[in-house]
């Protein structure tokens, strides 16, 4: 077995390089033909661009986040190359910040947390409810293991056919219309593409219980935030808690910020100090399947986009 000749980008870490070496590859510079490239950054998609024109002979990319759709609009993924990412190295962090952001929102706790009276007893109960998953990667997997004991029923909405494990049943996105109504929390997880771009409007809106909770853990491109901002301050649904938004960063001022029934996080479902174990774990893994010829994991397909 050959050592992989590694290169990682935009600049070297010593996480991805320690990972890279035991996988039992060879970290070297973009100009000395490297077989595969690490990068780290997951915005310089120009940067990126600009390392495999360097270096042409780049037979496999390991791409740092889940969400490719950068990398994607930035027109680089081919059938030239094999493209992996860190889907599901993180899910099990992200899957439990939706729950926690679901169960937070459910049992009133930022009006709690601010509260210097006693107030008026409110909250509702997760157990025996109906959940909507949006997604059946990763983090879909892990969040329905994690409801399990709460007796949910779980619908998970997604592309392709076949069922998630642990879920009551699995539908094509045609159907989401008819998974909403019922749902006390509707999550999201799935990856962003020109067809899940605004998945959430305000017909969507419109279909969800007054007791529903959105929670998006996924892009905020997913959601048409006029259409939320509007549904929220109408209490049409109960509220929404967002890991991500659009736009991100939100801006200071922005109407999200003075809804009482809306939760936001700084996109921190998984932080760094979470993320570089696991992606070094996820490089270590690939280096050692690369080395030996054997299928990556994390695959993206680029027709599909992720």
């Amino acid at each position: 077995m050959v050592a992989p000749r590694v290169a990682v980008g935009p600049r070297a870490s010593a996480f991805a390089t320690d990972a890279v070496v035991a996988g039992g590859g060879s970290v070297v510079e973009v100009s000395d033909a490297p077989d595969a490239l690490v990068w780290l950054d997951p915005v310089d998609v120009s940067g990126l661009a600009g390392r495999l024109e360097e270096a042409p002979g780049v037979r496999w990319v390991q791409l740092p986040f889940a969400g490719v759709e950068r990398v994607a609009g930035f027109g680089l993924l081919d059938r030239d190359r094999i493209w992996t990412c860190a889907k599901g190295s993180y899910a099990e962090p992200v899957a439990e910040h939706a729950l926690a952001l679901g169960l937070a929102g459910l049992r009133h706790l930022p009006t709690r947390v601010a509260a210097r009276s006693w107030g008026v007893p409110a909250g509702t109960s997760l157990f025996d409810q109906r959940v909507t998953i949006l997604g059946g990667g990763g983090i879909a997997g892990v969040l329905v293991d994690l409801l399990a004991p709460f007796r949910v029923e779980v619908t998970v909405v997604r592309r392709r056919s076949e069922p998630l494990p642990g879920a009551a049943r699995t539908v094509p996105v045609s159907e989401l219309a008819d998974v909403l109504p019922g749902s006390l929390l509707v999550v999201l997880a799935l990856a962003l593409t020109p067809d899940t771009t605004g998945i959430i409007g305000a017909p969507e809106l419109a279909l969800m219980d007054p007791s529903s909770w959105l929670v998006n853990v996924a892009r905020g491109r997913h959601v048409d935030t006029g259409a939320l901002v509007n549904a929220l301050q109408d209490r049409s649904i109960a509220g929404a808690a967002l890991d991500v938004t659009d736009p991100e960063p939100l801006p200071d001022g922005h109407p999200l910020w003075d809804l009482s029934n809306c939760i936001i996080t700084p996109h921190t479902a998984d932080t760094i100090e979470m993320v570089v174990p696991l992606l070094a774990e996820r490089i270590r893994t690939n280096v050692s399947l690369f080395a030996a010829g054997e299928a990556l994991v994390g695959l993206v397909d680029p027709e599909a986009g992720y």
